[in-house]
């Protein structure tokens, strides 16, 4: 039986083989990804460098996000600055909410690569502008307009799980949870150095100079020079979507089997032939909203997300916030040089470790494993304000290397729970939908938090989890959310089907039957 079913898989194989399209980009990188057995490192390292170009801006902000708030003069008085500073960070996330699922489907009909390179333009541009911000409305529109316009993070996502051979998958997602996560611990270190030239540099910057009236722009502008390398960068990118109509050729070759050959045979043609399209159909006609295995992984992600958006707000506004509020007073290059260290451990984590916990204990076991070793590490981040001197420095990048690492860990197991539940014709729209639910969580992440902590700083001599306690507080509930919902029966784990089921099809051809059989069941 065994000897029969390999021969069936190799003819079925043949016959995907002989339908590549010579003029589809998708099927050439299907012939090369079937052809190349070795480590993708040319596509991964393009991967990580359009995805960092996304995620600088989404953080670069952080460090120098309070002072900026506070030279638009809008907050009344100091405890309302991270209350406004919120509403900032929200709007990248609304205007991503608002747009993601378009972008998906954009994707998934004129091609990944349209979509990536509209992206990096929009970064090169709207960053600048954001920089070059006056008041408190130009820097809500910017933000706003660079989340809108900038779907690359859907989109990659897509890419990675195509560009890969199946057993590299786990490294192709890593790469882009990866360069997201240095992204969101590089922006900070960039905001945090660059900010405020005119201050930091006195020798290099005056302050009648440009940088001396915009004191934020030189971090946008650094981020908007990357992006433009990026642009560059995606042209070379090659395109993974088929060019062609896979179904209605199946169903002409249907067609002509039909009208060829009467009877038995005929009737064994029609099978094969309802079962090829059958494998090629559905995929894209199914709702993805029935595909409960999609929908948890991503309802599960959103709330580690709202989480972690929350807690990176908080951080970095806690952090600079003075000690009379329960802050470090921290200057915005301490922060940039606390989160550049935390980068360097992130990267060196994924890169190497990753890969390996993930084959072992699986997507979901690594996500709860890092979900709850981040509830005792965040109920101990209160107490780092009573350290100082080198004691705080070294104990605050342990707890924010930590911190990065095991939040990078939850995302990027759900992510590959996420590509592996749909089949490619749907993964555009699918990881539209991810990031359209995850952008609109995140938008109440920055304005909640702001104001959680704005209200915490307000209540320093309470009863009951007196000021900054309170935030880190309400933060681990929702981390505890997160992961009590990692368990049956809500979250469940999509089948591992792609050899299953070109097998099960290939046993219906041989015998001409509809009934789907399970290999893995057989003796």
């Amino acid at each position: 039986m065994k000897k029969k079913m390999e021969a069936l898989l190799n003819k079925y194989e043949e016959e995907e083989e002989e339908e590549y399209e010579e003029d589809c980009p998708g099927c050439k990188v299907e012939q090369l990804k079937r052809a190349d057995t070795s480590v993708p490192i040319k596509p991964v390292f393009f991967i990580s460098i359009v995805t960092l170009c996304a995620s600088l801006p989404i953080s670069s902000l952080f460090p120098f996000l309070y002072f900026m708030v506070r030279d638009f003069h809008i907050a009344e008085r100091e405890e309302d600055i991270s209350y406004y500073a919120g509403y900032v960070g929200s709007s990248f996330m609304l205007g991503r909410a608002l747009t993601s699922i378009l972008w998906g489907v954009i994707a998934d009909r004129y091609g990944r690569k349209p979509v990536v390179v509209i992206g990096t333009i929009t970064v090169v541009i709207f960053n600048a502008l954001f920089g070059l911000s006056t008041n408190f409305w130009m820097a809500i529109i910017t933000r706003f307009l660079i989340g809108s316009l900038c779907g690359i993070i859907g989109t990659m996502r897509a890419y990675a799980s195509e560009i890969c051979r199946k057993e590299y998958h786990a490294l192709g997602i890593s790469a882009v949870s990866t360069s997201w996560g240095i992204g969101l611990v590089i922006g900070p270190a960039i905001g945090g150095y660059l900010a405020q030239p005119a201050e930091k540099y006195p020798s290099i910057f005056s302050k009648e100079s440009f940088f001396g009236r915009f004191p934020y722009f030189l971090p946008c502008l650094m981020i908007s020079v990357f992006a433009l390398a990026a642009t560059v960068m995606s042209f070379w990118l090659p395109e993974t979507l088929h060019k062609h109509n896979k179904i209605k050729r199946d169903k002409n070759n249907f067609d002509e089997s039909a009208g060829g050959t009467p009877d038995e045979s005929n009737g064994s043609n029609v099978s094969q032939n309802m079962n090829h399209s059958e494998r090629r159909a559905p995929g894209s006609q199914k709702s993805l909203l029935k595909n409960w295995p999609l929908v948890s992984s991503i309802i599960v992600y959103c709330i580690f997300q709202l989480h972690d958006i929350a807690y990176l707000e908080i951080f970095s506004l806690w952090a600079v916030s003075p000690r009379t509020l329960g802050g470090l007073s921290f200057t915005t290059a301490d922060v940039g040089q606390v989160l550049a260290i935390t980068g360097l451990g992130l990267l060196l984590f994924q890169l190497l470790v990753y890969p390996l916990v993930e084959r072992i204990t699986g997507p979901v076991m690594i996500s709860r494993i890092g979900a709850v070793l981040s509830i005792p590490l965040l109920a101990s981040y209160p107490y780092l304000a009573l350290l100082t001197g080198f004691g705080l420095s070294i104990a605050l990048n342990c707890a924010s290397m930590l911190k990065n690492i095991l939040s990078v860990s939850i995302t990027t197991g759900l992510l590959l729970m996420q590509n592996r539940a749909v089949s490619q014709e749907q993964r555009g729209a699918a990881n539209g939908i991810s990031m359209s639910s995850m952008s609109l969580f995140k938008t109440i992440g920055p304005a909640a938090g702001g104001s959680l902590l704005s209200w915490s700083q307000r209540r320093q001599d309470a009863d009951v989890l007196p000021g900054d306690q309170l935030v880190f507080f309400v933060l681990n509930v929702i981390e505890l959310l997160g992961l009590l919902l990692t368990f049956r029966p809500f979250l469940k784990e999509p089948e591992d089907s792609d050899i299953s089921k070109s097998k099960d099809d290939s046993l219906d051809q041989e015998n001409g039957i509809q009934e789907r059989l399970v290999i893995t069941e057989l003796p």
